[in-house]
Formats: C-alpha cells, sequence, structure tokens
C-alpha cells in the first residue's frame, strides 16, 4: 500500500540512482532506432544551479525524455565548459586568502592549481543537475579541456590560420585592467553611472582667439586625441573642415574632418577624437586615417605616449590633472553633470577600457556567410521564429572576433615565435620547432605565445568535439547533426551562431536543426532577478520545500512561447498540491482494488464512463505529444493538468465511486471488475504521458501499478494509441453530464447557496434525448450536484434562477435557501467595486507620463489586473441579472 502522504526527497534520493545503474539513460549507437540528438548548453564549471539553468535543463530533459519513450535512440550530451575568466578569477581568489599570488607560482604551478580545484569543487553543478532530475548520457559527460576537445581546437585553429580565416592585428578590445585581459563582449556590463559632461575649447591653428568646443565625459582620453569631427551638413563648421585644431597640454596638431558620426543635436555638434580609445572614433579614424596613439599600460595608467606630467597617473586621477590643467589654461567651456552608461567586467567589477593592442582575431564575416544562409534556406528555424530577426540583425553586422584572452587558464594558442618573430602556427611544439627549423635553415629556440582562446573559441566545436571529432567516430556519423539546440537569448550570438560557423566549416552541415529559445525567468513582479535587487529565486530552495517534480512543472507550464516567466512561489506550492493530488488518487486506486490487468482491452468496455475514459486518455496522448514536439511545453502541462485534475480525479473517480465502492450486504456492481481493470489502465497511461514532465512522482507510482512488475517507466514507450478509442457518441454523453453538473455548481456558488443546502432542479424546455439522460443519471447528478431531485417539468417554480444547457433550461428554486435581497444587494455592491477598479486602472494606463516611464512589467502587471478584474465584473454582473431575473 502506498504511503500515506508522497515524501519527494526520499523518492528523488532512490529513484535517481536506479534510473542512472539502469542505463537508461545511455544512447546505443548501435541501434537500429532513428537517432535523437540535444548537445547540453556546457554550464560553467564553477556555476551552481539557478533558475534560468532550472528552465533549460527542465526543457531539455522533458524532450530527451519523451523521445526515448517515442522509440528514438535519444543522446543528451553532457558536459561542462572550463569558463576562462571565471575559474581563473575563483582560484586565484583562494590563492590570495593563502597570501599567494598567482604570479608568484608561475604559469605551469598555476594551471596544475586549477585542475586541482575543478578536481574538488567543479562538479558541483553536474550534482545540481542530478537534483533536477535532468537524465543525460554521463557516461558521455565532457569538458571543454578534455585532451580530446583541446586536440580539436588546436586542429581548428590551424586550420583556419592556414586558411587565412585566423590572423594577428593591432586592433581595439575591451581591456580589464584588473584581470589583465581583453574581455567578450558578454562579460560586459553596463552600469548607468553619475559624471560630468565636461565642455573643452580647442584652439584653431593659425586662428587666434577662434576655438571648436568639444564635449567629453572622459578628459584623461583627450591626450590621446588625433582629431576632431563634425557633421558634413553643419554650417558652423564648414569653414573648419580641413583645418587643425591644436590640442591643448600636447600641443599636436589635429585634423577637423567631416564624418556623419558627428551628431550636431549632440553636445556642440563637434566631437573629440581618440582612435586608440573609443570603438566609435576607432571607425571613425579608419575612414580619415587618423593616428592611433595608445595613452594607456595595461593597468590603465597613462604611458610614455603622453606628456611626461601625466605619465604613471591612474587614468581617474589623470582625469582629475587633464581637467584642473585645462581650467587653469582657461580652456573649459563648461561643465554639466551628466549621467551616462559606463561599461564595466562584470566579474571583476571595474570600469572597462577600450584598448589598442595586438590580438588574434577570426574572420567572423567570411565565417558567418553560410551561417546566415543556412537559417536563410531553413536548415536551422529559429523557435519561436521571430528570433530569427536577431540572429540576421547581429551576423549581418558582424566584426572580427577577437579569439585571444590574457589569462593562464584556457587553451593556450598553438603559436609559437622564432627568434625574429616570425610566427609557426602548429598543432604541437614538436611540428612548430620543425617548421622553423626549415623556415630558418637550422634549428632555433621559440618562444609559445602567452594567450590563451576565448572560453566561446572551444564552445563553439561542442556539437562536434564531443563526438569525436576530428577523428571520424560513429558517434559523429550517428549523432551530427542535432535535432535542437535549447538555450537563451542572451547566448545567440556568443555560442548559436560561433556553433553554426563552426559546424558548417567543419562539418559542412549545421549543427542542429532547431534552435528553441526559451523565455527568461522573472520574479513574480516581472522584475529581472539580480542579487542587488534581493530577489533572486533559489531552484534548490524551491526542491527542498516542494519536491523537484512541483519546480519542473511550475516551469514547463509556465513556458510560454515569446512570454518571460514571473514566477511566484506560490505558484511551485500549487503545483506540489497537483503532485499530491495524483498521489491521493493513486493511492484511492489502490484501496478501491484498481490493479493492472494485462488482458484489459480498452476497446472492449461495455460500462459508458469506461468507454468515455479510454477516450480521453488517447485525445490527451495525442495532445501531449504534439505540444512538446512543437515545443509548447505550457500546452503539454495544461492538457497533463487538465487530464489529471479534472478528467480523471474530479469526473471519472466520481462518477465510478458507485460502480466501485459496494454497500455492505449489496452484490457487487456487474462493470466492477471491468471498472477496476480500467481505472488501472488510465493511470498508467496518464503517468506515462506525466512523466516527462513529473519524472519522480510517475516512476514511483509505476512501481505500484505498472503492468510488469520491476520495469521503469522511464524505459517504457510512449502510449500508442488508436482514434477509435474515442466513441463521440459517448463523449456526448458525459460531455453534457460535466456540464450540467458544473452548471448548477456554478449557480450555487454565484448565488452564495450553503454547501449543506439541498435543493431541487427543474430542467424545462427539454428534448426526450435530454430528458432520458436526465433518468439515466439521476443518482449521479443528484450527488454530484447535492440537488434534492432532477427532473424535468414545463414551469419554473417562483423564485427561480436560470441556467441554459443546450435546448434545455435549469430551473433553481433558491428563495427558501438564501436572502435573495441581502444577496441582490451583495452582488451590485460587489459590481460596483469591480467598476472602481475597471475605471481607476485604466485611467492609470491611458495616462502618457506613466506609460512612459513605468517599467514594462508594471505595465503589464496593470495591463492582467485590468483584463481580471473586467472578468469579474462580467461574471457578477451575469450573477446579479441571473437573481434578477428570478424575482
Amino acid at each position: 500500500m502506498l504511503e500515506k502522504t508522497y515524501s519527494p526527497a526520499e523518492v528523488e534520493a532512490k529513484l535517481y540512482g536506479r534510473w542512472e545503474q539502469s542505463g537508461a539513460f545511455a544512447c546505443d549507437v548501435a541501434s537500429n532506432a532513428a537517432p535523437y540528438t540535444i548537445m547540453m548548453p556546457p554550464p560553467n564549471v564553477t556555476g551552481s544551479l539557478h533558475m534560468g539553468h532550472a528552465l533549460t535543463f527542465t526543457v531539455q530533459d522533458i524532450l530527451i525524455r519523451y523521445n526515448r519513450m517515442a522509440g528514438r535512440d535519444a543522446l543528451w550530451q553532457p558536459g561542462t565548459d572550463h569558463a576562462g575568466i571565471a575559474t581563473q578569477m575563483v582560484v586565484e581568489r583562494n590563492l590570495a586568502a593563502d597570501g599567494v599570488d598567482r604570479r608568484d607560482l608561475g604559469r605551469e604551478a598555476f594551471v596544475d592549481k586549477v585542475w586541482e580545484w575543478k578536481a574538488e569543487s567543479g562538479g558541483t553543478i553536474v550534482n545540481q543537475l542530478r537534483r533536477l532530475g535532468a537524465s543525460p548520457d554521463w557516461a558521455r559527460e565532457r569538458f571543454t579541456m578534455d585532451e580530446g576537445l583541446s586536440a580539436a581546437v588546436r586542429k581548428v585553429f590551424v586550420q583556419l590560420y592556414r586558411e587565412g580565416l585566423i590572423f594577428r592585428d593591432k586592433r581595439l578590445v575591451n581591456w580589464d585592467p584588473k584581470f589583465q585581459s581583453a574581455i567578450s563582449d558578454l562579460e560586459v556590463e553596463s552600469k548607468e553611472v553619475d559624471g560630468n559632461l565636461w565642455h573643452f575649447r580647442y584652439p584653431i591653428e593659425g586662428e587666434d582667439g577662434r576655438h571648436i568646443v568639444v564635449a567629453t565625459t572622459r578628459p584623461e582620453t583627450m591626450l590621446g586625441d588625433t582629431g576632431v569631427a563634425v557633421h558634413p551638413d553643419d554650417e558652423r563648421y564648414k569653414d573648419l573642415v580641413g583645418k587643425h585644431a591644436i590640442l591643448p597640454l600636447v600641443g599636436r596638431r589635429i585634423p577637423i574632418v567631416a564624418d556623419g558620426y558627428a551628431d550636431p543635436e549632440q553636445g556642440s555638434g563637434a566631437v573629440k577624437m581618440t582612435p586608440a580609445h573609443d570603438f566609435n572614433d576607432f571607425e571613425v579614424g579608419k575612414r580619415h586615417g587618423l593616428e592611433l596613439i595608445n595613452i594607456f599600460d595595461s593597468h590603465a595608467r597613462v604611458n610614455e605616449n603622453a606628456p611626461e606630467a601625466y605619465r604613471g597617473l591612474d587614468r581617474f586621477e589623470a582625469r582629475k590633472r587633464v581637467v584642473a590643467d585645462l581650467e587653469a589654461l582657461d580652456l573649459v567651456e563648461k561643465i554639466e553633470p551628466h549621467r551616462h552608461a559606463v561599461p564595466h567586467g562584470d566579474r571583476s567589477g571595474v570600469p572597462l577600457e577600450p584598448w589598442l593592442t595586438d590580438q588574434w582575431y577570426a574572420d567572423a564575416v567570411t565565417l558567418a556567410k553560410p551561417a546566415i544562409e543556412a537559417v536563410e534556406t531553413g536548415k536551422t528555424v529559429f523557435v519561436p521564429k521571430n528570433w530569427e530577426k536577431t540572429y540576421f540583425e547581429w551576423m549581418r553586422n558582424i566584426q572580427p572576433w577577437c579569439i585571444s584572452r590574457q589569462l593562464w587558464w584556457g587553451h593556450q594558442i598553438p603559436a609559437w615565435y622564432g627568434p625574429d618573430g616570425t610566427v609557426f602556427v602548429e598543432e604541437s611544439e614538436e611540428a612548430a620547432a620543425a617548421a622553423a627549423a626549415a623556415h630558418y635553415g637550422t634549428p632555433v629556440e621559440l618562444t609559445r605565445d602567452e594567450d590563451v582562446l576565448d572560453t566561446w573559441f572551444s564552445s563553439a566545436l561542442w556539437p562536434f568535439s564531443t563526438l569525436g571529432w576530428p577523428e571520424q567516430t560513429p558517434e559523429l556519423a550517428r549523432y551530427y547533426p542535432g535535432d535542437v539546440l535549447v538555450t537563451g537569448f542572451d547566448i545567440i550570438f556568443f555560442w548559436v551562431a560561433r556553433m553554426m560557423m563552426m559546424g558548417l566549416h567543419f562539418m559542412k552541415d549545421v549543427p542542429f536543426r532547431t534552435v528553441y529559445i526559451h523565455a527568461l525567468v522573472r520574479d513574480a513582479k516581472g522584475q529581472k532577478m539580480s542579487k542587488s535587487k534581493n530577489n533572486v529565486i533559489d531552484p534548490l530552495d524551491l526542491i527542498g520545500r516542494y519536491g523537484t517534480d512541483a519546480l519542473r512543472f511550475t516551469l514547463a507550464a509556465m513556458a510560454a512561447q515569446g512570454r518571460d516567466i514571473k514566477l511566484a512561489e506560490g505558484r511551485v506550492e500549487g503545483y506540489r498540491n497537483f503532485a499530491t493530488k495524483i498521489w491521493n488518487a493513486a493511492r484511492f486506486c489502490q484501496m478501491n482494488g484498481c490493479a493492472a490487468d494485462p488482458a484489459f482491452d480498452p476497446a472492449a468496455c461495455s460500462e459508458t464512463v469506461n468507454r468515455w475514459i479510454v477516450g480521453q486518455v488517447q485525445k490527451t496522448s495525442v495532445a501531449v505529444a504534439e505540444a512538446i514536439e512543437a515545443y509548447k511545453f505550457n500546452e503539454a502541462a495544461a492538457a497533463l493538468y487538465q487530464f489529471f485534475w479534472g478528467t480523471f480525479c474530479d469526473w471519472y473517480l466520481e462518477f465510478t465511486k458507485p460502480i466501485l465502492q459496494t454497500p455492505e450486504g449489496a452484490a457487487e456492481h456487474p462493470g466492477a471488475a471491468e471498472t477496476r481493470a480500467a481505472t488501472a489502465w488510465a493511470l498508467n497511461r496518464a503517468l506515462h504521458l506525466l512523466h516527462p514532465i513529473m519524472p519522480y512522482i510517475t516512476e514511483e507510482l509505476w512501481e505500484s501499478f505498472g503492468e510488469e512488475a520491476g520495469t521503469l517507466l522511464i524505459r517504457r514507450p510512449w502510449p500508442d494509441l488508436p482514434e477509435t478509442l474515442v466513441d463521440p457518441a459517448v463523449e456526448a454523453e458525459m460531455d453534457w453530464l460535466i456540464r450540467l453538473i458544473s452548471e448548477v455548481r456554478s449557480i450555487r456558488s454565484e448565488m452564495n447557496v450553503p454547501p449543506s443546502a439541498q435543493i431541487p432542479l427543474i430542467l424545462t424546455g427539454a428534448a426526450d434525448a435530454t430528458a432520458a439522460r436526465l433518468a439515466g443519471y439521476r443518482d449521479l447528478i443528484l450527488r454530484l450536484a447535492r440537488l434534492s431531485e432532477a427532473r424535468t417539468g414545463a414551469d419554473a417554480p417562483a423564485g427561480s434562477v436560470q441556467g441554459v444547457l443546450d435546448e434545455a433550461t435549469l430551473q433553481l428554486p433558491i428563495a427558501d435557501v438564501i436572502d435573495v435581497a441581502q444577496e441582490r444587494a451583495r452582488l451590485t455592491k460587489e459590481v460596483a467595486k469591480a467598476e472602481g477598479e475597471i475605471v481607476k486602472i485604466d485611467k492609470k494606463l491611458s495616462n502618457e507620463a506613466f506609460i512612459a516611464k513605468a517599467p514594462e512589467e508594471v505595465i503589464e502587471e496593470n495591463r492582467e489586473r485590468l483584463a481580471e478584474e473586467r472578468q469579474k465584473r462580467d461574471r457578477l454582473a451575469a450573477a446579479l441579472a441571473r437573481l434578477n431575473a428570478a424575482g
């Protein structure tokens, strides 16, 4: 017998080990079944489970469990990413706590320390994914710095270099002065800060007393100015274009150029150009041949390219000195308070510096062309489709990809330099030495490039490097390309696009057929979760309180395409109650002798109620499968919830109680044996359908109700049920019964009829078929609608409220059980209250100032409240009208 209450923690700990040990998660490369592949976006090895992970891995697990049950040979490829800068930061912080600096250790010893940390602490996220119920093929787990994946990285780098698609160049990068490394755009966090806008006067060469005024938020960079830009159509400066200004404090002649980048409406309309320290200025500088003068060192201190008075100063100290010196020369026009966005390193927290430096680049423009074409022609599709627009915008405006990082942890660039700086790019040191010896005519000493590759470089190879490439393995032939990639919109460019580029270049095919972009999980008010707002919801806390299944079902139920998820703890609690409902229903079935009967044939049922339930199971099976295959996880969850809580628990089990529960001394109902078997059959099939979303409770109940002792539900096939199980006549009859009982219950609730009060029902205008149904189901109707009688009649008694059901009218005399006048007054007051709320919210949403200033989530919340209040008002008004009609 099942325990009285369901205990998720006990069940989860027991079942996960059984699944894994049974080999249920494993793919089979020798299988004859059609393959189905999902590449797990490798979480950072430093990571811990957050709500975004919970959503994306729940969705992937639903897909993989469903496709396994549907007969596919499913590979969910797991693994973790070495996360260069994040991991190096963690280990450096640990060493600093012991008073050790990585530079004291040296590169080799430091990297050893990182590997030690990875062995001890790097598995946290993987164990947390197990708690979520994720079922990838763990035996195939990969790490982006495994030797096999490292070999793939080296081969790709060397091949792209030889094809001219990787090169070294001096360009601007996002430079982190704290980490002493270039960082990717993804690692840039824009922060609003309160600063100033300084307006400086630059003297015009040869025109005493004439100046051109430029405005800047970063006065220190003026030491590296090499031009001033004005708009070609700006009449104020037309005569200055082609002339020179004299850069104050430096004395450098700098040209005044005409360029559309200068906005006549912004500031003075003239913009100082520092091509070595601003990305926009860099592009303007390229167009006009402006000099690039780097005035900072790697620590963002002023270097030898600036006047001696400023050398060695930190950039912010230099800012103060520059402003003071310009004020002393009376060259400061004005200073305005100015709030503006400043890029910061998301991990270091320090303001970043656009810095001119030598880096390695990939020719992303060339690599992007086949990746753009693949989406244009439908080789890969995005779901929802609107994300294709984002993909195209990024890809069609792509810039060279800076792939080098000044770190020690990561894939060291396979490039060696000879004594004269000649570079030798090879897959191994031995090959580089041989190439150098051939070049110089004699063996020479080589120095390896110290930089490592951007983490996204190795991640871009994930769909094929994890399958054994560059070796042509059976796995590679079978599981590439993948069927679907599940990920968030924020890494469409950083990861999805780069996998497309690399997959097409090296495998000559897209890495996945579908890209499903999931929503963002926000808090209950629709705000983005962040530590600073103190609104972060920990999925492990929710799992601890409500169970894994409740969290998974919540995320699936709310995963509507194109809509962010507003996660409130109450929703998870509600779906914990759903799990409890399922458990209690199964326990009820068990207590009433419902057990699997291998000989049961659902098509042979004679009882109408059983013929109805098997048809409902068939329809739910189709609905859930279609929804999952269309990535409409919310619709799959809704169909399951409606079937389990509504159809099966609220109706079928109630309808069959008189059949299953024989009064003492009475003979058993002739349909009892069939009903017990039908109940167990329907419950079993429902557990199959629910398993991909709620794997734990379904597996636990299967153990008690499964037709095959000792088998695991995770290994069972998806129910393949014929359409002939749906009997339209039976469905229409049971639908009528449910609608009748529901309408009576609704009227009772609206009219505040006490639950204990039994009232009569008179059906007027009923056709013969309806009268026959009423007579045939009278006992059920009386019990479930709490009625004293149910009959047909020609006239409505006085004081009756009415409802309509097809051609008949429901008459419910209630004057004797409620105070009609008091109820009318209550409803009138409630309608007025709802009207007041509608007016208030409508007024707010009609206010242009509110719409302009309020956060999007607040506006959306008000729109939802308005819709709810209107529904409430209409419902109350209908009830009042019904009561007024009763007289």
